[in-house]
């Protein structure tokens, strides 16, 4: 909601329009929020310790990055191309999450919010 419709009806949201803060207070969103953010908060860590972690090795044992693994291929290059697949491996699993747990309570929300009106 705009400041200016808020202002227009002293504060409060305009008649027949949803109440956002009961919304976010209710049952079914505090659920959707604890559950996006136990998906979202230790993948977002583990990914950034997994980055540190290379960049570190870069730094400071760059003899072990340079250990050849195949011809040319050394552990540097595996693991810089790991970073890669580990990006697209959580993607995947976001989507797959979100289709299991997120998606059909927002979907829940969504629907109470707009029988509403």
């Amino acid at each position: 909601m705009s400041t200016t419709e808020s202002d227009e009806h002293g504060g409060a949201p305009p008649p027949g329009a949803p109440d956002w803060a009961a919304v976010q207070a209710g049952p079914d969103f505090q659920e959707l929020r604890k559950r996006l953010r136990g998906f979202v908060f230790p993948v977002t860590a583990g990914f950034l310790v997994w980055y540190l972690l290379y960049v570190l090795l870069a730094s400071f044992a760059p003899e072990f990055m340079a250990t050849p693994v195949l011809g040319n291929i050394n552990v540097g290059l595996i693991l810089g191309l790991l970073q890669f697949v580990s990006t697209f491996a959580i993607t995947v699993a976001y989507v797959r999450f979100a289709d299991r747990k997120l998606d059909p309570l927002s979907s829940k929300i969504r629907d109470e919010i707009e029988g509403a009106k």
